[in-house]
């Protein structure tokens, strides 16, 4: 017999998230979170807001094999785990006693996972174990996470008959269709998550599936807009179906909509903040520059002329008019910079963007939060902070999703 595994005979389609956990990572001790196909992530500056979304970069981050590093730019595992005490009792809460810790009864772990309509990951990272004698060499990165357990199960809540692909350390299996498992590696680096190092189109079609959806998630967090910024500047362009992150070739992503997108979309979009107004390209010898006209100017203004609020608003146009939409779509306080009137414009194309790609919006404008929750399809998360801990209000234990985390 050879090694080849066959997995079950369904095809796995990841649909939208519906649910977002994450355990013990900086403000968050425990926090299982509902999606919809335009979530709006809301607070008092301090609630939060900023570690959800960081928690979900890293999830999109495991799927690119760089979950270890990104833990490492934010100052190692140590720095990120939830710095409170295990459990907070009622009491606690209600300063009958002081905050205190006790014994630790659990492990160290920093958990991150969620689940779609059809499918759900989770991971867990924790500290190496000091019952695993030390290699003969000693080695430099001794302080690195390790990942202890990663599972893949059909959706909705992860139990054992479920589980489609379960690592435990180094080892890697899968369940055939017969429910028996078949082992597909023993030893992947504690430092690499299974959805980059072992998705296979034969082996692990769930994890190669699983893999490419949210390596399409895009997250857009800062537009530059000063000066210097390449956005304001003539470039030379091939087709952009994707705006990149910082939006320097926002010309390029521009044409490529003219050409292959939704030309009434754009114009409609440009209309809709600036009545009268037209964006278009020119071009030549490879070369492109945004230009933007405007009933009463005698001439065109190049990108170089816009002020900031304009031209990040004709960014965040080129990046939710995409022609190769995403399994997810991340905006991270697309207000910036924009003036209030430019807000319920914004607001309407981000919820049509939502008709076709899920959309995940973090923001702390009063105005464009109304706007967003004129949509029908709007979900409203709002978080607040109690006792140095990030919570969904009024959520109660049995509000939130149903979510278990798998034992290492």
């Amino acid at each position: 017999m050879g090694t080849r595994v066959r997995t079950r005979d369904y095809a796995v389609a990841m649909t939208s998230l519906q649910t977002l956990a994450v355990a013990n990572y900086r403000s968050i001790r425990s926090l299982v979170v509902p999606l919809g196909d335009l979530t709006l992530v809301t607070g008092a500056n301090g609630s939060g807001k900023s570690n959800l979304y960081r928690a979900l970069r890293l999830l999109a981050d495991a799927a690119q094999g760089g979950i270890v590093a990104s833990l490492a730019k934010e100052g190692g595992l140590a720095s990120t785990l939830w710095a409170g005490p295990e459990q907070i009792s009622r009491r606690m809460k209600s300063g009958e006693i002081p905050i205190q810790g006790g014994p630790r009864t659990q492990v160290v772990a920093l958990r991150l996972g969620f689940v779609t309509e059809a499918i759900g990951y989770c991971i867990d990272l924790g500290l190496p174990s000091p019952e695993i004698p030390p290699p003969p060499e000693p080695s430099a990165f001794q302080l690195d996470p390790e990942i202890k357990r990663e599972c893949v199960w059909a959706a909705p809540v992860l139990r054992p008959a479920s589980v489609l692909v379960d690592r435990r350390g180094p080892s890697v299996r899968i369940r055939r269709t017969d429910g028996e498992w078949d082992v597909i590696g023993k030893h992947l680096p504690t430092f690499e998550s299974m959805l980059s190092a072992m998705a296979d189109p034969e082996r692990a079609p769930e994890l190669l599936r699983l893999r490419e959806e949210v390596r399409s998630w895009r997250f857009y967090d800062h537009f530059r807009a000063d000066s210097e910024a390449a956005a304001r500047h003539i470039q030379l362009g091939t087709r952009t179906p994707v705006l990149a992150h910082d939006g320097r070739d926002v010309a390029a992503a521009i044409q490529t909509i003219i050409e292959i997108g939704d030309r009434t979309a754009l114009d409609r979009a440009v209309g809709d903040a600036f009545p009268g107004a037209r964006v278009y390209v020119e071009h030549g010898e490879g070369r492109f520059s945004l230009k933007f006209s405007q009933h009463g100017l005698l001439r065109p203004l190049s990108a170089a002329e816009l002020s900031d609020g304009t031209l990040r608003y004709l960014l965040w146009i080129a990046a939710l008019l995409t022609p190769r939409p995403p399994a997810l779509m991340i905006l991270n306080e697309p207000e910036t910079s924009l003036h209030p009137d430019l807000l319920p414009a914004l607001a309407r194309l981000i919820a049509q963007t939502a008709k076709q790609t899920q959309v995940w919006v973090v923001s702390h404008a009063s105005r464009l939060i109304a706007a967003l929750r004129e949509a029908p399809h709007c979900t409203t998360i709002n978080l607040h902070k109690e006792l140095g801990e990030t919570a969904i209000e009024d959520q109660g234990t049995l509000d939130a999703p149903s979510w278990r985390w798998p034992e290492r």
